[in-house]
């Protein structure tokens, strides 16, 4: 076994990735205060071919260099958009049909390995605040609420982690199910 060089990895150029058919799920983010957290989303966001990353409220907005740290780039292939308010972020993608999937610890939940998500729907991936989580008024928009078991001492994941757990499990059950 040896490790491939990166010239064997076939990646995209961002021009290509721009153009490239997208995995049906927009990250919106809520609050964020960790830049670091920011931008390792991004780059989950470009590795699961993510439509888009809304940031919203207080979470940063490229170009800035604690993002571009942890991005490493994707803040350039990855489509993104600011607003001042989560909720008017959720009432647009509502209107363009996506289904709003909110991760959070909360009644009613849907444990991550019971939710199957179909190839007909659109989702938008709400990831909350790092101490706060999701805001209620943004809950209350959702259409379901997810939820990562977890079997330790800790309540949560790192935002990032969330990412990445939670697009890869709904990708790998779209396209490789």
């Amino acid at each position: 076994m040896r490790k491939l060089k990166m010239s064997e990895l076939n990646r995209k150029t961002v021009e290509e990735f721009r153009k490239s058919d997208k995995s049906p799920f927009i990250i919106v983010l809520d609050n964020i205060r960790s830049l670091n957290n920011t931008g390792s989303v991004f780059r989950t966001a470009d590795c699961l071919k993510a439509e888009a990353v809304y940031l919203c409220g207080i979470t940063a907005t490229p170009p800035h260099r604690d993002i571009h740290k942890t991005a490493l780039g994707a803040t350039e292939s990855v489509d993104w958009h600011y607003y001042k308010n989560t909720t008017e972020a959720i009432a647009e993608l509502k209107k363009y049909g996506y289904r709003i999937l909110a991760l959070e610890q909360a009644q009613g939940s849907v444990k991550l390995q019971d939710f199957n998500p179909d190839n007909k729907n659109k989702y938008a991936l709400v990831f909350g605040h790092e101490v706060k989580g999701v805001q209620q008024d943004v809950l209350d928009m959702a259409d379901a609420c997810l939820e990562i078991p977890q079997f330790g001492t800790k309540h949560s994941f790192n935002i990032s982690v969330s990412a990445g757990i939670v697009l890869w499990d709904l990708f790998s059950k779209l396209y490789y199910r």
